[in-house]
């Protein structure tokens, strides 16, 4: 694969890899690399595979098949060196509410061997990145989400990892503070020598990343840089909302041989130079038409292209399913 300039090795190295749960496949044999100081993110609806992934990659899950290898280190052979080697912030909280900001992030230090000469600056340091500093000797519970999110990135970064792993890192949180989030993201990227690898399903998150692998069930559908997969969609998106949904369908099928869906109350449908073709459309569909919007392609676009689904309606279905029966057979000890 070829590295992009100024980076110089892989982070991240994955062949096969593969995790099965009873009689589910979560991650299907996948392949991917990971670059040295790229943000790489891993977008998909939830049960997709992902955390599934991360899991292995961070050691917590042994995989069934294949090889990763994360800074250089073999996620099975070498679990310690690579448990030394990254940060990890989880979906869910695991900061101990009790505790000042500067308790959670000693104690994170004393756990990975951080000298103690070292401790002191370097708690400045990541708490001064996320704006916490002046917080530092509040307790935990006070903090609202947002600011809980940003302690645990900023513990995740004690040990000085070479990867850092955020999964869902802005899940629940709201749009103000997922921008502030990532504006926080953004700096750590410019000032800390550390490769990114991130999990969401947020389509507007995966826009900060350097490349992207698309997931849907278990495996890697599509992987680029966000520019280069809409690029590769090409059609321009129109959504159109009508008298009569359905004989407009059946018009644009007939007519026009466009493949169109509908939901909400607006059908939506793909062609080259979308603004061009508006005009026709008002001309020959032959239902009154109340609006019409035409956008360039978006990830939301690039997703529907490569799994017929929006990432939406892929969370509605089968993956949710799926995660349900890996809980219970991961209850039960089946690994």
């Amino acid at each position: 694969m070829d590295e992009p300039d100024g980076i110089s090795s892989a982070a991240i190295l994955v062949s096969g890899l593969t995790k099965t749960f009873d009689e589910i496949e979560a991650v299907r044999g996948v392949d991917f690399e990971v670059h040295t100081g790229e943000v790489f993110g891993f977008l998909g609806p939830n049960g997709a595979g992902k955390s599934t992934t991360i899991n292995m990659l961070c050691t917590l899950l042994k995989p069934s098949a294949g090889s990763a290898t994360v800074a250089g280190h073999d996620v099975v052979r070498e679990r310690d060196a690579v448990r030394r080697n990254i940060g990890l912030v989880f979906q869910d909280p695991t900061l101990d509410g009790y505790l000042t900001a500067e308790q959670n992030l000693k104690m994170h230090a004393e756990l990975y061997g951080v000298e103690s000469a070292l401790v002191a600056p370097r708690m400045r340091q990541v708490l001064e990145m996320v704006g916490l500093w002046e917080r530092r000797s509040a307790t935990v519970m006070t903090f609202s989400g947002g600011m809980r999110r940003r302690l645990e990135i900023a513990r995740g970064l004690m040990h000085s990892p070479r990867v850092l792993f955020l999964d869902e890192p802005t899940i629940g949180l709201d749009p103000q503070t997922r921008r502030s989030i990532w504006r926080y993201i953004g700096e750590l990227k410019e000032r800390e020598e550390i490769t990114i690898f991130m999990t969401t399903h947020y389509m507007d998150e995966a826009e900060f990343c350097d490349r992207i692998a698309i997931m849907d069930q278990g495996q890697i559908v599509a992987m680029d840089t966000p520019e280069a997969l809409k690029a590769g969609v090409g059609a321009d998106r129109i959504r159109v909302e009508t008298a009569d949904d359905a004989t407009a369908m059946a018009v644009l099928a007939r007519r026009f041989e466009i493949d169109a869906s509908v939901a909400d109350g607006v059908v939506t449908f793909y062609v080259t130079s979308g603004e061009a073709f508006v005009p026709r459309l008002f001309a020959e569909l032959g239902v009154p038409i109340k609006s019409v919007n035409v956008s360039r392609p978006t990830l939301d676009d690039v997703f529907m292209t490569f799994t017929g689904s929006t990432i939406r309606d892929a969370e509605e279905s089968g993956p949710a399913n799926q995660s349900r029966a890996m809980m219970r057979a991961m209850a039960a000890g089946r690994r």
